[in-house]
């Protein structure tokens, strides 16, 4: 399974960017969505750019991956409408 991850450029280039994840840095391949300024948000698949997002959908992408982790790391009270509030009952 492939899961998107935020990324943060922190320095622009043509074809590749240095970019701040939740896992540190790393250097994201730009093909798909072209150069992009520095402080865009993207979300990132393998290395690879794939969606330019806002910095609130990082944000809410970020706090679900803290939910996952939580639940996979067995904490016994997870707070659901924490980690994921944009998920409403039916």
């Amino acid at each position: 399974m492939c899961v998107g991850i935020p990324a943060q450029v922190i320095e622009a280039g043509d074809f590749v960017a240095r970019c701040r994840t939740r896992n540190g840095e790393e250097q994201v391949n730009m093909m798909l969505t072209g150069s992009q300024p520095v402080g865009t948000w993207l979300l990132t698949f393998l290395g690879s750019a794939r969606e330019v997002i806002t910095e609130q959908d990082a944000r809410q992408i970020n706090q679900a991956l803290d939910g996952l982790s939580a639940i996979m790391s067995g904490e016994e009270e997870i707070d659901v409408d924490h980690y994921f509030p944009d998920i409403k009952p039916a």
